[in-house]
């Protein structure tokens, strides 16, 4: 991803947060959770370029079906498909419009169709469209019924998008349904901390008894007793809301948009959510 100035001014944000921090909240219960807002700032530009990225892809794929189609139409008019991709060079297709100028210009400098379509694919990096884009290129060279191949790959990427967004829209109760288990998750995993644990904190563990019970064991007793206090068997309770944040976003990506990368703003969501209110909790709650 490229270093942008969004990066940068996210990037002071969090060097600013956390000088406050450290300054006036050092060994304060307010600490971590004040540095969970220096890493939100810190982490924010890099997700919303990550989800800006994803945005350009699925862009690039609608583009690239109205590209199929207008470049079908213009061939079954008797137009050269090297013609029709220069005529079609100076049309607007979004994020597509780069790549199709680059393609146009390789076309006109000579290059061969199946060539300049080749580094096109690998450009733009969409299996979908290397897929098409590899059809398009053996019928032009095998000299068949473009007219025919590309109408077949106009209709190709139309079901594929179609077939994402039904899944999208069948599982996005489920998305529903992954924030709120993992919220309730938050609301039990407090509950243990707070209402729980604190009966349990002077509940300890003999220790430093061998050979078995005898009367100077039992006198060396209460000197022999390790306690743990609730803060100490509470500590696991964040790692875990953490993890489960993290892999459930990426769960949550995967259904939604068959793609793990595609969790990463889930991921970053669920995670800072959990640390944020574990640490406030611990901030005010004690």
């Amino acid at each position: 991803m490229e270093i942008k100035r969004v990066h940068y001014i996210g990037g002071a944000a969090a060097l600013f947060v956390l000088v406050i921090d450290v300054i006036f909240f050092r060994g304060d219960s307010m600490f971590w959770f004040v540095l969970g807002i220096a890493l939100a700032f810190a982490a924010l530009p890099f997700v919303l370029g990550f989800i800006g990225e994803n945005k350009k892809e699925q862009e690039i794929s609608d583009m690239f079906l109205e590209f199929s189609r207008n470049l079908a139409e213009s061939v079954n008019t008797g137009t050269p498909i090297s013609k029709s991709i220069i005529n079609m060079s100076r049309k607007n297709y979004g994020a597509l419009s780069p790549y199709i100028q680059k393609l146009s210009s390789q076309i006109e400098l000579g290059i061969p169709v199946n060539k300049a379509f080749n580094t096109f694919a690998k450009d733009v990096g969409s299996p979908v469209i290397s897929r098409a884009v590899a059809l398009i290129s053996e019928a032009e060279r095998a000299g068949g019924q473009i007219d025919y191949i590309l109408e077949s790959v106009a209709k190709s990427i139309s079901e594929v998008e179609k077939l994402k967004k039904e899944r999208q829209a069948a599982i996005s109760n489920l998305v529903v349904q992954g924030y709120i288990i993992f919220f309730i998750f938050i609301g039990i995993m407090l509950v243990m901390q707070y209402k729980i644990l604190p009966l349990t904190s002077n509940i300890g563990s003999f220790g430093g008894f061998q050979g078995g019970i005898n009367v100077n064991n039992l006198a060396s007793a209460p000197a022999a007793v390790k306690t743990s206090s609730a803060s100490d068997l509470s500590q696991p309770f964040l790692y875990l809301l953490l993890t489960q944040g993290f892999f459930a976003g990426l769960t949550i990506g995967k259904l939604t948009e068959g793609k793990v990368g595609a969790g990463v703003k889930h991921s970053f969501i669920l995670t800072i959510t959990a640390f944020l209110i574990s640490t406030g909790a611990k901030a005010l709650l004690g």
